[in-house]
Parts: structure tokens; sequence; C-alpha cells
């Protein structure tokens, strides 16, 4: 039951309330989809299906954007789904991968073959195409030249395995960082973000490398159980002889210690995240580029020195979920944020961990460039006990109605 999970935090348990009764439309107003075509009310369903908590941001995006980053998730996802699925062989993959651009403009192709949980997204590719193909030619180039770098990308690393740290960064630019330039340069074409938004491609790389990290790190064990292998091996073969010992108990010293460097290795993008996100000018952008930043900081927040990575699941707390979605809408609200999920990790920071003096570092720059005295007050909530009590009596006895109707939301990132 997700109340009792936020049992604990108050502020979480007011913030699912306000969610419940209206609180989700200041980041995810309702959309008219009276006025869309019926392939484009399809592309939306298949977005809310296929996303998580991206779905919603997209939706609040303004104007033409939306429909445009709309189209962009779908074609990613549907290209990602040919490179996930592992009963597709190699010889029909690669090249699927690497022509994928040019199905967008093919308005009778799709693809039956994939097992996988989105397949929808492939089997009616059409209806997507068709989408795609109303953008304006602004988006159009964007969209196409992104999914064509991201699939030969993605087809290099099918053959060989992410050897190096380099290597890591690399696979994660094809998979993720792509996506940060192909967003960013959207945002700039509809004009609601200022032209260096678009042009400056080291910043936006570094939004979804940090993002993509912290999905690889979090997945291990999901990853390991599918067959797949995403943590580096100059990582890994420093604690184990092989990446699979770490989900074995007797090796959870190691794995804490390979997990702790790869937490440290990711929170190295969060200033190029705190200068991104300072660009931005128009609203509904900001919400969208900052909400999934924080769910992310949080998220590697709850794996750092967490055996439950090797054993399970870690997620964050709906509640937790709803209340950065609520609240990472201005800049110092996200400092104070990052500042916030800085600090949980440096207390767990242990004096024998390997990675230790680097962590620190990391964690140094951070809190410089997102914490000041003033931001980290002004998120604080000085709530009266008695309140505080009379508040979780009121959700304790009242959730168990409103959760059969309160609007699906999850802290997972993609």
């Amino acid at each position: 039951m997700d109340i009792l999970k936020s049992l604990g935090h108050p502020e979480e348990i007011i913030n699912l309330f306000k969610y419940k009764i209206g609180g989700c439309r200041s980041v995810m107003p309702k959309l008219d989809y009276d006025s869309m075509s019926e392939t484009l009310r399809t592309c939306y369903a298949y977005l809310n299906q296929t996303s998580r908590s991206f779905a919603a941001v997209i939706q609040a995006l303004d104007g033409e954007l939306r429909h445009a980053v709309c189209i962009f998730y779908l074609v990613l996802r549907a290209l990602d789904t040919v490179e996930d699925d592992m009963s597709i062989p190699l010889e029909k993959k690669v090249p699927l991968l690497q022509d994928f651009h040019t199905f967008l403009y093919q308005p009778e192709w799709s693809f039956s073959e994939s097992r996988e949980k989105d397949r929808q997204v492939l089997e009616d590719f059409p209806t997507i195409s068709v989408e795609f193909r109303n953008l304006g030619q602004e988006y159009r180039d964007v969209i196409s030249d992104i999914c064509h770098r991201m699939g030969v990308g993605m087809a290099e690393f099918l053959e060989k395995k992410v050897s190096s740290m380099k290597e890591w960064d690399k696979y994660c630019h094809y998979v993720a960082g792509l996506v940060g330039i192909g967003l960013s340069r959207l945002f700039s074409a509809s004009q609601l973000e200022d032209t260096e938004v678009g042009r400056d491609t080291e910043l936006a790389n570094s939004m979804g490398l940090f993002l993509q990290k912290t999905n690889i790190i979090r997945d291990y064990l999901e990853d390991q159980q599918e067959g797949r292998a995403f943590w580096p091996q100059e990582a890994w073969s420093q604690f184990a002889s092989r990446l699979e010992d770490f989900a074995r108990p007797q090796h959870l010293s190691s794995a804490l210690s390979c997990l702790n460097l790869l937490v440290t290795d990711a929170l190295h993008h969060v200033p190029d995240v705190i200068a991104y996100l300072s660009r931005l000018c128009n609203q509904s952008v900001f919400n969208f580029c900052a909400i999934p930043q924080v769910m992310a900081i949080a998220t590697l927040s709850a794996c750092y020195n967490n055996p439950q990575v090797f054993q399970g699941v870690v997620k964050i707390r709906k509640g937790q979920a709803v209340t950065l979605m609520m609240q990472a809408t201005n800049m110092g609200a996200v400092q104070s944020i990052i500042a916030q999920y800085s600090q949980e990790i440096l207390q767990k920071v242990s004096g024998a961990d390997p990675s230790r003096e680097k962590t620190l570092r990391i964690l140094s720059l951070i809190r410089e460039k997102s914490l000041s005295p003033a931001a980290l007050s002004s998120r604080a909530h000085h709530i009266s006990p008695v309140y505080v009590s009379a508040a979780m009596l009121l959700a304790a006895l009242s959730w168990q109605y409103l959760n059969a109707t309160i609007p699906h939301v999850t802290a997972d990132l993609v």
C-alpha cells in the first residue's frame, strides 16, 4: 500500500492527496483529445501504455512541441524495442536497427515478430509514422537524424560488450545522450527555447547520460535475469571475476563497492544537469526536463550502498515521486532537491569504500553548485505534530477509497 510507505514522510502524504484532488494538473494539464486525429489519439494511447513518468511530462508540453516529442518518444521506443528483443537473431536485428530511420517514410512498414511487452509500437508502426510525416520539416529532420545515429550505435554495441568506462559513456550516448541532443534541438526548433539550447550538445548529452546510467545501475538484477549486461567491465572486474557474481550473497561487499563506483561516475553529470536546466525559459520545457532528473538523483540516493540492487527492485516511493513532480517546477527548488539527495548520499559514504575520495569530491562540487542556506530552508516544511497526526489518520482512513481512482504515477525514469 503506497501510503503506508510514506507514513514516515508526512509531506509525501499531503502531496499524494493534493495530487489526487487536482495537483497533478499543475504539471499534467488535461489534453483535448477530441480535436486530435484518430491516429494521433492512438499515439497518445501508446505513449501512456509504453512510457511511465515521461508520459505525464510529455503531455504537459506547450503547443506543437508536445506532438513532436510524443512522436519522437514513440519512434525511439520502437527502435529500443528492437534492440531489447533477445529473440530477434543478430543477422536480422543489425540491419533493422541501422535502417530503422528509413521506415519513417515507408507508410506500410511494420514488424510483427517481436516478443517484447511494447511490441504494439512495432506492430502498428504505420500509425506512428503517419503522424511523424504530419510534423513540420524542422521536427522531422531532427527525429530522423537522431533515429539514424541511434540505430547505428545500438547495432555497434550488439556485437561487443561494454568494456571500458569510455565505452560505457559511448553506449549511453547512443541510447540516451542522443535523446537529450534531439530533444534540445526540438525545443529550439519550436522557438520555445533559445537556439543555444539546441546547439550545446555537450550539456544535452550529459542530461541523457545521467538518466541512462541511473537506469543501468538500478536495473542490474533485471538485466542479469534477461541475459543483458551493461555495467562496464573496467568497473566490475576490479571487484569480481564475473559480473553475475554480484548477485550472490558471499560477494555483497564487492558488489557494493562496484555499485558505489558507478553511482559516483553518474554523479559527475549533475553539474551539467544544473547548468542545462538553468538555461531553460519555457515552464513546460523546464518541468519536462527537471522532473526526470530529480527522480534520477533520488533513485541514485536509494541505490547507493544498497544491497537491494542485487536482490530485487529499487524504486522511490510513489509519494516521493509525486512530491518531486509537484516541487521541481523552478530552478531554486531543483537545486534544493539535488542538494538534499546529495546530502543523503554523503551520509551513506563508508570510510572503507574504495571510491570514497572520488565520491566526496563530486558531492562537494554538486553541493557548491546547488546549495544555498536560503534554498534549503525554503524547502523545509515545519508542520506541527498535531497536524501531522491528524493528516496521517485521515490518510489512513480514506486512502483505500481514493487509491481506487488515483492516476498512475511511478518512480521509473523512462
